[in-house]
């Protein structure tokens, strides 16, 4: 019997009752020569390289997302989309009053003017400084004050420019416009409202690009190994099943809960997927590549256990078992094979039932 065949071979067993179960084990691969001794079901062990996989919750999320918050204070006079609307990147979402952003705008303009005036002034009175003191009418320290005011004109010139272009850029937050193209995740507005600095207005996401997010203690990362990583995303209520398009594990843990976090690509233009909805990630890594680093498996069913023992019985020839203590690990292939970590090198035959190879080998060495 090989090794992958085991699973159903033990959901077979599972299913029959004890008279049908005697009957299958009768009619099962025989081993060693006739005897009247019952003829009991074994199978062939070997190193068997295969991927571990690992289930973990996770959560969607937008790969590209905006959350939109005001930049100036006003009344939200126009709100043009609603949660759900698909908008385009540079689409007008709301306006915001600009009736004080525009007056401090022009204030602004106001500053500029005079300070443009008061330059001319004081370069009229610099140069006519310089003149005089060519003639000698002029004391030096008369044309250094006239210096002064008009590098001290020039200065003020350039703030008051410097505030009118701050003003204009406060005046054009009055309206909001998409960053992206996408859906509006989310609004948290209502048109009349007041709107201040830093208050949320508008979440929009691409739906084109989604991941899932999921949490993984560094034991249960440890299993998957140092390879390549897959991924299979289930996704919750429609019970829908995507490839990922790849997998990233964060290279810091959190401080918090000690866990890594991965994110699982979901493959470009996937629909139907929103954030915030829960999906379920069966990870799988690679099978061993080398032979020699592939573990030894064994079916559950030939297991025996005593305690905190563990032992199976090994065919030895002529209908003879011997039994041997094993270290057991994982436990794989949906609960139906068990990792041997020592006690077998994998090219031994074992008995699928335990419990009768112990009682024949009991009888066979009592016959003697």
């Amino acid at each position: 019997m090989n090794i992958d065949t085991i699973p159903a071979f033990v959901r077979v067993l599972r299913g029959m009752s004890v008279s049908a179960l005697s009957a299958a084990l009768l009619l099962a691969i025989p081993f060693g020569s006739a005897s009247a001794q019952a003829e009991l079901a074994t199978v062939r062990i070997q190193s068997q390289a295969f991927a571990t996989q690992i289930s973990a919750e996770a959560s969607i999320e937008a790969l590209n997302q905006a959350t939109l918050a005001a930049q100036m204070p006003g009344r939200i006079i126009d709100l043009s989309v609603d949660v759900g609307d698909r908008v385009r990147k540079g689409q007008v979402l709301l306006r915001i009053d600009p009736a004080e952003a525009a007056a401090v705008v022009a204030a602004a303009d106001a500053a500029v003017a005079q300070a443009e005036a008061s330059l001319l002034t004081a370069r009229a009175e610099y140069e006519r400084a310089r003149s005089l003191v060519a003639r000698q009418f002029l004391s030096q320290s008369a044309l250094d004050s006239a210096r002064s005011q008009f590098q001290a004109a020039d200065a003020q010139l350039r703030a008051a420019r410097a505030q009118r272009t701050q003003a204009t850029t406060v005046e054009g937050y009055a309206t909001v416009v998409s960053p992206l193209d996408g859906v509006v995740a989310a609004r948290h507005i209502e048109a009349g409202e007041m709107a201040q600095p830093g208050r949320t207005l508008l979440t929009v996401y691409d739906p084109a690009r989604m991941r899932a997010v999921a949490d993984l203690s560094p034991q249960r990362l440890a299993q998957l190994g140092e390879g390549v990583l897959r991924a299979t995303v289930e996704l919750n209520g429609s019970r829908r099943m995507l490839e990922a398009a790849a997998v990233t594990v964060l290279p810091a843990a959190d401080a918090r809960t000690h866990t890594r976090r991965l994110r699982i690509d979901l493959p470009p233009g996937t629909e139907g997927v929103q954030p915030g909805s829960f999906a379920r990630v069966h990870f799988h890594s690679a099978p061993a590549s080398v032979a020699s680093a592939a573990p030894v498996l064994i079916p559950v069913v030939s297991v025996l256990r005593r305690g905190e023992l563990s032992a199976v019985y090994v065919a030895e020839g002529e209908g003879r078992f011997s039994l041997r203590q094993v270290r057991l690990g994982r436990t794989v292939q949906d609960g139906t094979a068990v990792e041997v970590l020592s006690g077998l090198k994998g090219d031994e035959t074992l008995a699928l039932d335990p419990v009768q190879a112990g009682i024949q080998t009991r009888a066979a060495s009592a016959a003697r």
